[in-house]
């Protein structure tokens, strides 16, 4: 069983590979885009053709909105320290109620390391707003649901 003070990093580790492996995932479909606007000049004129060089104008610029906000994550992951702990909840705790942990990271979902799951969640996320400056033996209340801080890290 990992030690809890190890988990953390393990944690943040997961969040950067999900980042990144969405980073690439856009940059792929970007320069699929890229090629597909190359190929739609070489064709011919027409409504059709500019129809679709329009369509492709768009999803070129949906997908660099994308690629911002995932530019915006992995600077957000650079900045949390796992090895600092705090006696209230902020961005890089590792929040341990009665039915959930919780990393406040960015929102990425669900992680299991050695069988245990963590939720990753943002600190603007609304239940990220929840436990943001809460301390250990606080009772959050998420949705009519009500959980207790049992451990910070």
């Amino acid at each position: 069983m990992t030690p809890p003070q190890r988990i953390k990093p393990l944690l943040l580790e997961a969040c950067e590979a999900h980042v990144q492996s969405r980073w690439e995932h856009v940059q792929k479909r970007i320069n699929a885009i890229i090629g597909s606007l190359s190929e739609a000049t070489k064709s011919s004129a027409g409504d059709k053709h500019e129809t679709s060089r329009a369509m492709l104008q768009l999803d070129r610029e949906h997908l660099g909105n994308q690629l911002k906000e995932i530019e915006k994550m992995q600077s957000m992951l650079q900045r949390i320290d796992v090895n600092t702990t705090s006696t209230k909840a902020r961005r890089g705790s590792l929040v341990i109620t009665e039915k959930a942990s919780y990393f406040i990271s960015v929102s990425i979902g669900a992680v299991t390391i050695e069988g245990a799951t963590y939720f990753c969640l943002s600190s603007s996320a609304p239940m990220g707003q929840a436990l943001l400056g809460k301390a250990e033996g606080q009772t959050i209340t998420f949705n009519g649901v009500s959980q207790q801080i049992v451990r910070l890290l």
